[in-house]
């Protein structure tokens, strides 16, 4: 009975399957044309659901190890399934491994079902729950079909009563895995996910062939010049289709809710549902069946869309509230630890510039910093002129004097504010120490337009990179150096698809370099006890993790880790304009970073960014004393560099001698 039944389940469920993908792809084509490398796509994505995707899931061992025993046993059971059971090529080796791949799975299965007992918070709940069971109904039923197959039992073993009960069990068990693959259910992420990886909007985000780690963070440019496309997105077919189908590939793990500084902060964002959201738009209906946690102070069931109506509405219902995508500090926190590899932090600010671009709603003081922007070049609304006054008694050398320099230091906005001036003197003072050939703008330096981007307002950003690519262009030098990671960000990474490229360095980095070629010496550090706070725009956007810490060690500093550093690090809640638009939540991001830095012990928490600065310092009854790499440097020098050979007999960098 079973050998008449099985090709036809099969057949059948293929049959399924195919059709539900047909009306999957066509819900994804509702989005903008977007190019993607069809067939080198295809043949990159082995690689990267191997490499790259189980870079990110590896991070936890014990899902590692799960994913690769269900998925992989799942992979190869299905394909195995179609050769034995329903082309009868039982013959031989195959069915044996039909065994071990089944096998393989429940195993995995076990670990799931494991888990689901007592599943953490941010792990959805509803149809998620019953995974286990499927997954183990699928390869118990495979496994079961198979013994006979392979001569371990008679081809009669057990009765027409047997044969049903493993036919429905195997039902259920397709079911799931090649029906709810394509149609929807909790395994619809490994189909979408798959062409996801094939068709990433980001295909240089994967490793190298080398196998270095690839990092593409920078913002996508609006082309301004096509008055056909819309400025920004407003619906969900405004998306591009690959962009659709990295929504659809979620597998509501949470992790992404995990980490986000807004959701912990008690604001209305939650990166799960903000997805989540985006495909019940696509599909048209509402969010009164999403099983995760809802944004913060927002029950589930308030929120409904269509692909071609409003993501945010100015009135009545729609998918989204305004004050949900203005909660974002772009950290990327998301977006790194996202296994299936979803650019939510592209979604956010693709929404955020119809907002600003069409209807001009930037909420609290982001209308205010936009217009200063345009009138004045940078964010305070300060007079132009006044960019060099910090600087009076330094005598900067000017790049329109010079014509050209080793260097070009990038000043920023920190330079109108008294705070980071501290940073910006001891920066310049390190670099006459180490006797570097540097110049300045000076008054022809304007914002890098970072803010402006990251607060939707395209158009202001490049009109404010153009200009200053127009004035870069007039000069030469061999690298910018800044203490800003946002200008730092936008210069090297943004610029680029403007015309602008250059070799940009982090001050730290710099700094690092400079002690390396044995060009500065420090006196032991006598401070207390130190942690260090990675910004995100030089850690997670850029990779620079190691530069910073090495700064410090050279100082004689053993730095005390947050819980939460390198990659994993807490955003302080300045970035993406975040300050600005202030969206109010339980307690404050700073506060909560703040929180971290006192779990250490330490005295003091180092930094390498003007925004962290004023966001840490900003924090009541704080412990610990905030001070920018650059401050410790500057107060840290000794008049005479040690040699490279006095350095070489030091033990380790920890043991830097006095010369």
């Amino acid at each position: 009975m079973l050998d008449t039944l099985l090709p036809i389940l099969i057949a059948g469920a293929l049959a399924l399957a195919v059709v539900g993908a047909w009306r999957r792809v066509r819900l994804w084509r509702q989005g903008r044309p977007a190019p993607v490398a069809l067939l080198k796509g295809l043949a990159a994505m082995p690689r990267r659901y191997l490499v790259d995707l189980h870079h990110v899931v590896a991070r936890d061992k014990m899902i590692s190890n799960t994913h690769v025993a269900t998925a992989g046993g799942f992979v190869a059971a299905a394909v195995l399934m179609i050769l034995v059971h329903g082309l009868g090529l039982a013959e031989g080796i195959l069915g044996w491994v039909l065994l071990a791949a089944s096998a393989t799975m429940f195993a995995g299965s076990c670990f799931v079902a494991r888990r689901r007992r007592n599943p953490p918070a941010r792990l959805s709940k509803g149809p998620w729950m019953r995974l286990p069971k499927s997954l183990m109904a699928f390869s118990l039923s495979t496994f079961a079909i198979t013994l006979p197959a392979v001569g371990l039992l008679p081809e009669d073993f057990g009765s027409w009563i047997l044969a049903l009960v493993l036919s429905a069990v195997l039902v259920w068990g397709l079911g799931e895995m090649f029906f709810g693959m394509t149609w929807g259910g909790p395994m619809k992420h490994a189909f979408a996910g798959a062409l996801h990886l094939a068709f990433h909007r980001r295909p240089d985000r994967f490793s190298t062939k080398e196998g270095g780690e690839g990092r593409s963070t920078g913002l996508k440019a609006l082309n301004l010049d096509d008055h056909e496309a819309p400025l920004g997105v407003e619906t969900p077919s405004d998306f591009t289709w690959n962009q659709l189908l990295g929504f659809d590939a979620c597998v509501q793990c949470g992790r992404c809710e995990a980490v986000c500084p807004a959701f912990a902060a008690g604001q209305p964002l939650n990166p799960k549902k903000l997805i989540q959201d985006m495909v019940v738009g696509m599909a048209g209906g509402s969010d009164a069946d999403y099983a995760g946690s809802p944004y913060p102070g927002k029950p589930v069931g308030e929120h409904e869309g269509s692909a071609e109506g409003p993501i945010v509405a100015r009135q009545g219902k729609a998918l989204v509230d305004a004050d949900t995508l203005w909660s974002c500090t772009t950290c990327r926190a998301c977006v790194e630890e996202c296994p299936m590899m979803i650019e939510h932090v592209d979604a956010i600010v693709d929404m955020r510039r119809f907002m600003t671009l069409e209807h001009g709603n930037t909420p609290n003081k982001g209308a205010e910093v936009l217009d200063n922007l345009i009138a004045t070049d940078n964010p305070g609304g300060f007079d132009p002129g006044a960019r060099m006054h910090w600087a009076a008694d330094l005598s900067l050398p000017l790049m329109a004097d010079r014509g050209e320099a080793e260097v070009l230091l990038w000043l920023g906005d920190g330079a109108y504010d008294m705070r980071n001036q501290r940073t910006l003197r001891s920066l310049v003072k390190v670099l006459r120490a180490a006797d570097v050939d540097f110049a300045v703008l000076g008054d022809e330096e304007r914002d890098s337009g970072d803010v402006a981007r990251r607060l939707g307002d395209e158009a202001t950003f490049q009109s404010l990179a153009k200009r200053n690519i127009a004035t870069l262009s007039k000069y030469r030098f061999k690298r910018i150096v800044t203490c800003d990671p946002h200008s730092f960000h936008v210069l090297g990474n943004e610029y680029g698809e403007l015309g602008g490229d250059y070799e940009v360095r982090h001050h730290s980095t710099f700094i690092a370099e400079l002690y390396d070629a044995g060009k500065l010496a420090f006196a032991p550090w006598k401070g207390g006890r130190v942690t260090y706070h990675d910004p995100c725009y030089l850690g997670r956007y850029n990779g620079e993790f190691e530069a910073p810490r090495n700064v410090l060690r050279a100082l004689g500093i053993e730095v005390a880790e947050m819980e939460r550093s390198g990659f994993r690090s807490r955003c302080c809640g300045g970035g993406g304009g975040a300050a600005i638009t202030d969206v109010p939540g339980k307690q404050r991001i700073p506060d909560m970073r703040m929180g971290d830095v006192g779990e250490t012990g330490a005295d003091m928490v180092a930094v390498g960014c003007p925004q962290c600065t004023a966001m840490l310092e900003g924090v009541v009854d704080s412990t610990a004393e905030v001070r920018d790499i650059a401050e410790l440097v500057a107060n840290a020098l000794v008049e005479k560099p040690a040699t490279s050979d006095d350095r070489s007999q030091a033990q380790g960098p920890q043991a830097v001698e006095v010369s």
